[in-house]
């Protein structure tokens, strides 16, 4: 375990905005973080646990303890005839453990493909990509409580996932580290194709029979064409989460604006397209010195060098304002200001 004091956190967030911690922890293993939790130093002041910082914006310094969960490890913990049960440690990046169910065969990820960050934030969202959640593979996880230090498991009842929604955003927002993740793979898989523009990708790579290998690839290929590598261009990717509405609302915009996009839920409601919302607003391509809206895809909000988070935070806010007047919808941000 390293600790270092007053920090630059531009290279541990992917925004890479200019930003400074008082003190940052780096954790590698599960003892790392229980010393640093029991340090009565550290326990009174704020603390924000860090992965691969790919879901957060910094629009201050902050005055508090950086904790970066680095533990790293991934191992196959429970297997029977038809699937795996693979585990994997809170600091290990999210495609690689991607790739490494891929290259094992193993199916249920291949569409998760290329997400950035790393497996401990993902059941916290419930991260998904082209027609894939976390919680379809999700078995169960190991976190830490803040409080004391314990060690608990989570099921996936526990977890009351949503759209990019869980436990670990609402009631139990800050009181847990998650150390472990444990995902139920098929042996056997069946892959998704009908989501997006993967089956029109797979034919443009002369794929007929495709399998999980070939899925991953289209997926990565897509999220290439569209968004922006971090290490060349900050960003977050998607910015703000898609609209869910009710159905009586969606036909009432359906009439006005019928070529809007619209995907009715098994509960009733209607999701609606963040990104084609943004761009009827004419806001896809803008900029505003540093701090602009990706020319490819108008949910990435982007630091061209020198943005301060600030500058993004009011970019955000003015896309809430000009699409909450245009529609009557008021977008809310997927991803976590800090400051």
């Amino acid at each position: 375990m390293t600790i270092e004091e007053n920090i630059t956190l531009r290279s541990y967030h992917t925004f890479h905005c200019e930003s400074s911690a008082r003190y940052l922890a780096r954790c590698a293993t599960t003892d790392d973080l229980q010393l640093v939790l029991a340090d009565q130093k550290f326990r009174e002041m704020p603390m924000l646990i860090l992965g691969g910082g790919s879901n957060v914006l910094f629009t201050s310094d902050f005055n508090g303890l950086v904790l970066r969960n680095e533990l790293k490890g991934i191992r196959v913990i429970q297997e029977d005839d038809t699937h795996v049960w693979l585990q994997a440690n809170g600091g290990e990046v999210w495609n690689d453990v991607v790739n490494h169910a891929i290259a094992n065969g193993w199916g249920g990820l291949e569409n998760l493909s290329l997400i950035p960050g790393n497996i401990g934030a993902a059941p916290m969202q419930n991260i998904g990509a082209y027609g894939v959640e976390l919680k379809d593979v999700f078995h169960s996880l190991e976190a830490i409580n803040r409080e004391d230090g314990s060690v608990q498991t989570f099921s996936h009842a526990d977890c009351a996932f949503g759209y990019r929604e869980s436990v670990f955003k609402n009631t139990l927002k800050d009181c847990f580290i998650i150390t472990s993740v444990t995902l139920r793979l098929t042996k056997h898989p069946v892959v998704n194709t009908s989501y997006g523009a993967i089956e029109k990708e797979l034919e443009v790579m002369g794929i007929n029979s495709p399998g999980i290998r070939e899925v991953g690839e289209a997926v990565c290929r897509i999220r290439q064409s569209k968004l922006p590598d971090p290490e060349h261009l900050g960003n977050a990717g998607s910015f703000f989460k898609n609209p869910v509405i009710d159905k009586n609302e969606a036909i009432k915009l359906a009439a006005e604006f019928p070529e809007m996009p619209a995907y009715p839920q098994e509960d009733g409601t209607v999701k609606l397209a963040a990104g084609w919302l943004i761009e009827q607003c004419g806001l896809k391509g803008i900029r505003n010195g540093d701090a602009g809206v990706h020319e490819k895809q108008a949910l990435v909000l982007v630091n061209y060098g020198h943005a301060k988070g600030k500058e993004i935070y009011q970019l955000s806010e003015h896309i809430q304002q000009v699409v909450s007047s245009r529609f009557g919808i008021m977008l809310n941000r997927e991803v976590n200001i800090i400051g």
